[in-house]
């Protein structure tokens, strides 16, 4: 998927609470929603030689220096590193077609199309640290959207968010309560979503996840999803932690 692509499918599924274009730069602004929220990428065509004008929006608008730095912009990542930016949350893009994952429904009472999420939901979401400020970007989604809900026994245990853009559907927030981690719900909650976006003519569902999770990108791979592109961010020497 090319960096334009990516972005756009992002912005679409996952959107920023504010979002300003200046001189070839993307500046995107969601206060306490995460990295990927608050990251600055480079139009189609932007000179990365001009990262400083960058620089100086994201200071003028009171953020911290942090790029979005998408498979193959390799001028822009040397440039970065060369001005001492430090690569944080290698992450990558999975893919499959609907085809693949829809094959066969979760178990009876197992998952649920729910909208807008429940309250037991965003317990779930919270105690694995997706809070408030994430929630919120659910509802700035204007495309067809849904949450599933995942339960073992009757007791709520999983939950996730996905949404549409053109024929592509993007998994998001998808969090297992840890007494029901390692239960197989996980692979039920994707197949769940993959019917979903079938039923609303997308050809292929993907998700981003740090490429230092073993874990689920073995579940990935074991589901027939493909490596697709992905980022990692560049943080200023100033604001590294």
């Amino acid at each position: 998927m090319t960096p334009a692509a990516l972005s756009a499918l992002i912005d679409a599924t996952w959107p920023a609470a504010t979002v300003q274009d200046a001189g070839g730069w993307r500046l995107r602004s969601s206060p306490g929603a995460g990295s990927r929220l608050n990251a600055t990428t480079a139009g189609p065509g932007t000179d990365p030689a001009t990262f400083p004008a960058a620089e100086q929006a994201m200071r003028d608008r009171g953020q911290p220096s942090l790029f979005m730095v998408r498979a193959g912009e390799d001028r822009l990542d040397t440039m970065l590193d060369q001005a001492g930016y430090a690569i944080k949350d290698p992450t990558a893009l999975y893919a499959a077609s609907t085809a693949t994952l829809a094959t066969e429904r979760p178990p009876a009472v197992t998952c649920f199309e729910v909208w807008p999420p429940l309250a037991c939901q965003a317990e779930i979401w919270d105690a694995g640290g997706i809070d408030d400020a994430r929630l919120s970007v659910m509802g700035r989604a204007t495309g067809p959207k849904t949450t599933v809900l995942g339960r073992v026994h009757d007791t709520p245990a999983s939950t996730a968010f996905a949404a549409l853009h053109g024929d592509t559907a993007m998994i998001h927030a998808m969090e297992t309560a840890h007494a029901f981690r390692r239960q197989g719900l996980g692979r039920h909650m994707i197949r769940a979503l993959a019917f979903w976006a079938q039923n609303r003519g997308a050809q292929q569902v993907t998700l981003l996840v740090t490429r230092s999770n073993l874990a689920a990108t073995s579940l990935y791979a074991a589901m027939g999803f493909a490596p697709a592109g992905g980022y990692h961010y560049r943080t200023a020497p100033k604001d590294q932690a």
